[in-house]
């Protein structure tokens, strides 16, 4: 959470969609998704957002978290994911008190109008669901079903503290967390490619017997897209390849940046004939924009920025960030789009528990006539 904020803490400088050096600027393919003009509707406050601040004011499990990952699972239930969490209970005035626990990672399992929240450790001592190395944590990151459902795989990322201040640390490596998909207990943690200096934990979209991955070079003043593949539905089954620009290797220092100005969690996924792309927009500090790309391909390249959304909350203390799609949870042609609100002071986040809570967005894209 607090650590996390540095992540957010991002400046671009260009104008994403169009060739800039250093970036991707393959020829795009033809495709209705791109060659049309979009304008977007939304309507803030959207489903499951009342739900899951009703369950976080009673204080019983979850009352508020970042990253806000969803999966489908059998039986009915979504899975949602959280990197930093607080846990109950909270006060009568809405604040919550110092000693409210404070763990990396976190599951909410929702069925119907159910949620359940599920952590490490015991009701009485909750730990992360993946244990901490020593002097560090893991942030969870994209997630996805494999092998016929039976697991939930799940990104991870690995930081550790370089020093006493709340801003040292640094992301050391990604890998995978793996889950029973009935049971939700970590069943392995195995690494995944960290060697290009890319956190592989922005996105995952299956497609075509591949499952593309999104990961993002994140140097603080500027973020940029990088996009993996693998073939079928495990991570650590099988070679990655890696997108340079006009084909695929499995150098992973071959890869290249597609689009500068993403935020470290966004999404790519199927739209119309093409693809879309959701993302906070990261070109300007601490950032209001919910934004949209459009491309012909999983690999962009991305053009025709669209504002969805200018987050009330920003301003003051106040930050938003990591904006993305959960495309599982498309109502038609209605999407479903969450951010994370979160404080540049701590005490903020004990005073009121609302704010460290994700917000959904219901957007609907339209073709201009």
């Amino acid at each position: 959470m607090f650590r996390r904020l540095g992540v957010a803490l991002a400046l671009s400088l260009t104008v994403g969609g169009l060739a800039v050096p250093g970036v991707s600027a393959a020829v795009s393919a033809d495709c209705s998704a791109v060659r049309t003009n979009w304008t977007a509707t939304t309507v803030p406050h959207a489903a499951p957002e009342g739900l899951l601040n009703a369950y976080s004011n009673t204080g019983k499990g979850w009352t508020g978290a970042d990253s806000t990952y969803s999966v489908q699972l059998s039986g009915g239930r979504t899975v949602w994911i959280f990197s930093d969490t607080f846990l109950g209970p909270v006060n009568p005035d809405g604040s919550r008190p110092t000693t409210a626990p404070f763990i990396n990672n976190s599951f909410v399992v929702q069925q119907g109008s159910r949620l359940t929240t599920v952590t490490g450790g015991t009701a009485s001592h909750p730990t992360a669901l993946i244990p901490p190395p020593s002097n560090g944590w893991y942030w969870v990151g994209a997630a996805q079903t494999s092998n016929a459902g039976k697991n939930l795989d799940v990104v991870a990322l690995r930081f550790e503290k370089t020093g006493p201040g709340q801003w040292d640390w640094r992301w050391v490596a990604n890998y995978l967390a793996r889950f029973d998909s009935k049971t939700l207990k970590l069943q392995s943690l195995k690494p995944i490619p960290s060697a290009a200096n890319v956190q592989w934990s922005g996105w995952l979209l299956r497609d075509r017997g591949y499952t593309y991955i999104y990961g993002v070079e994140d140097l603080g003043a500027s973020k940029y897209q990088h996009v993996a593949r693998v073939r079928g539905d495990d991570l650590t089954g099988k070679p990655w390849e890696y997108w340079t620009g006009s084909g695929w290797s499995q150098d992973e220092s071959a890869s290249v940046r597609v689009l500068e100005g993403v935020a470290n969690e966004h999404s790519v996924t199927a739209f119309e004939d093409g693809y879309l792309l959701v993302t906070h927009d990261t070109k300007e500090l601490f950032s209001s924009r919910v934004v949209a790309y459009f491309g012909c391909s999983p690999t962009g390249p991305w053009v025709k920025p669209v504002d969805l959304y200018q987050t009330p909350e920003t301003g003051g203390n106040i930050i938003t960030y990591n904006s993305h799609e959960h495309p599982d949870l498309r109502r038609g042609d209605e999407l479903l789009v969450s951010y994370n609100v979160n404080s540049l002071v701590s005490d903020d986040l004990y005073g009121d528990v609302s704010i460290y809570r994700p917000r959904f967005l219901a957007v609907t894209l339209a073709a201009t006539r």
